[in-house]
């Protein structure tokens, strides 16, 4: 599981986390399926094992995994996870569009925009 890009100006705990959310998010890793090891993972990424450690830790923190003694890391479920992450999004969003009222933009003008960025007619 390769989870590091070194040309990312990002810490590499930082890259290991949000990519680990993602795989999360994208239930590409399921709730109850166990992390490889602290070790395993270092290994295979070429970093150091308290890196991976730090960024195990910052997952369970966060809430996308839980720790068993003796067993290993787990991912936590992840139907909690998408919601909390759905109302971040709306959030920001919805900064966005208040960002852009100020500025004289309507929101259906942003939203259209954005709607055709993803669509590919950048």
């Amino acid at each position: 599981m390769k989870l590091i890009d070194w040309r990312d100006n990002r810490a590499i705990y930082e890259q290991i986390v949000d990519r680990m959310k993602r795989l999360i998010l994208l239930d590409v890793l399921g709730p109850g399926e166990q992390l490889p090891s602290v070790r395993s993972l270092a290994v295979e990424n070429g970093t150091n094992p308290n890196t991976v450690q730090k960024a195990y830790t910052e997952l369970e923190r966060q809430g996308y995994t839980y720790t068993v003694k003796g067993k290993g890391v787990f991912v936590s479920d992840s139907s909690v996870l998408k919601d909390r992450k759905k109302q971040e999004l709306i959030i920001e969003v919805a900064d966005v569009l208040r960002e852009g009222k100020e500025l004289g933009i309507k929101p259906e003008v942003i939203c259209g925009e954005a709607i055709e960025k993803i669509r590919g007619g950048e």
